[in-house]
């Protein structure tokens, strides 16, 4: 599994989506924060804008534009920009919405329309990596369409025309569709703006990602600076240090860590044994893995696991 496609995977991203939407101007959405969750809006059709809910200067979304909101946080969409703004609940209440079919607001044939595929990614409230905690706020992607493989084209259309549509399987497919599109925004963000980013750069970097994926594939390696450095083609040096510049923490730090989300991930989702979870993650007593594992979650493994399933 490709990097990003294991971290997310460790971090349980799951898809929910909302709602169809057909806003006409003028109309203003007040959406409330939300924790554990990257927020997208796709526009389907129209425009709108898109600013954060502290006076900051707002997005302009035109057509075939994707937002993520990345830490759920509270935001405003509008169109136009300085339209009056009502809270979700309002909105949602006043037009009778029900889950079913758009949610619709105003007459289409009486302005400007807007139509946005809106939802959001909820991650395991544990789950924590560098990758999407370095994210700014708003990763915001022109033109996705274009942007990404021409499959994702058809795929954003075929979301436009499933959500809401009550179509046989329609709910599902766009779904699942929709989480493999934030993927791509994220990759797509990584490998573009996000190079120049202090905690991304890093896994674009030749030397920085070789040895990032040698880790991920084994993460219970007994691992060194050294030997991540040899794979990487570096000096033991000049790689801590370019690690560090770029990821913004050591290459044992980071091991610790990804080595405490995968542990996460096998307490909760599998009944192994701890001794077992902690010789996959590279402690050779349940002891040694247990320190650790409290210092990162401030309770023993036993009583994580316990938690978790209750």
């Amino acid at each position: 599994m490709d990097l990003l496609s294991g971290i997310l995977s460790i971090m349980k991203m799951s898809g929910t989506l909302y709602f169809r939407t057909s806003f006409t101007a003028p109309w203003g959405v007040d959406v409330p924060p939300h924790q554990n969750v990257i927020r997208f809006h796709y526009v389907h059709r129209g425009r709108c804008f898109a600013r954060l809910d502290d006076g900051g200067k707002a997005l302009c979304l035109e057509q075939g534009d994707l937002v993520l909101i990345t830490r759920g946080a509270q935001h405003i969409l509008s169109d136009p920009e300085d339209a009056r703004v009502s809270t979700l609940d309002t909105v949602v209440e006043d037009a009778g919405f029900t889950g079913r079919g758009a949610l619709v607001v105003g007459d289409p044939e009486n302005g400007h329309e807007t139509q946005l595929i809106c939802g959001h990614f909820a991650f395991d409230p544990d789950a924590r990596h560098v990758l999407l905690d370095s994210l700014p706020t708003f990763v915001h992607v022109k033109e996705y369409g274009e942007a990404s493989p021409d499959w994702l084209d058809s795929s954003l259309n075929m979301i436009g025309s499933e959500v809401g549509r009550e179509k046989f399987g329609g709910d599902l497919i766009a779904l699942k569709l929709s989480e493999i599109i934030c993927a791509q925004a994220i990759r797509h963000y990584v490998e573009n703006e996000g190079k120049a980013r202090p905690g991304l750069a890093g896994f674009t970097d030749t030397h920085i990602r070789t040895a990032l994926v040698a880790l991920h594939e084994n993460p219970g390696n007994s691992w060194s600076v050294e030997g991540l450095a040899r794979i990487a083609g570096m000096s033991r040096t000049a790689f801590s240090n370019r690690f560090n510049e770029l990821i913004g923490t050591s290459p044992m730090n980071y091991l610790i860590d990804w080595r405490m989300q995968l542990a996460r991930q096998l307490l909760t989702d599998t009944e192994q044994p701890i001794i077992d979870i902690a010789m996959k993650t590279g402690y050779q007593s349940e002891a040694a893995f247990g320190r650790v594992f409290k210092k990162h979650f401030d309770m023993p493994p036993a009583g994580f696991r316990r938690s978790a399933t209750t």
